[in-house]
């Protein structure tokens, strides 16, 4: 079962920018779609952007325009870059396959959009 890792959170102000990164430890080959989820703190966790081995990608629409999903199948990473953020954006973000294998959820890295 793939473990995944993910990295590249902070406290960044309304409108910054942040790249997260997820590891996986082996192939993600077997994952046809990635997604990269977020969880904010009372409510449950959600789906923001997906992506096939092929590379079509989907966002949530909250998400649309501003979050860009893309994957590296030989690196072995899923990479979510987040543009203008705002202070909804606030959660703990994952990444897992899509349907979620449950037991791939990593720690998940916080992100905190504050002024």
């Amino acid at each position: 079962q793939a473990r995944f890792v993910e990295s590249g959170g902070g406290l960044v102000q309304p409108g910054g920018s942040l790249r997260l990164s997820c590891a996986a430890s082996r192939s993600i080959f077997t994952f046809y779609i990635m997604g990269w989820y977020r969880q904010a703190p009372g409510k449950q966790r959600e789906l923001v952007a997906d992506i096939t081995l092929g590379g079509t990608t989907n966002y949530a629409e909250s998400v649309k325009g501003r979050f860009t999903i893309s994957r590296d199948n030989g690196r072995r990473t899923v990479i979510l870059q987040m543009n203008d953020l705002k202070p909804e954006d606030t959660a703990v973000y994952y990444c897992n396959g899509k349907p979620a294998a449950v037991a791939s959820w990593g720690q998940g890295t916080q992100v905190t959009v504050s002024s």
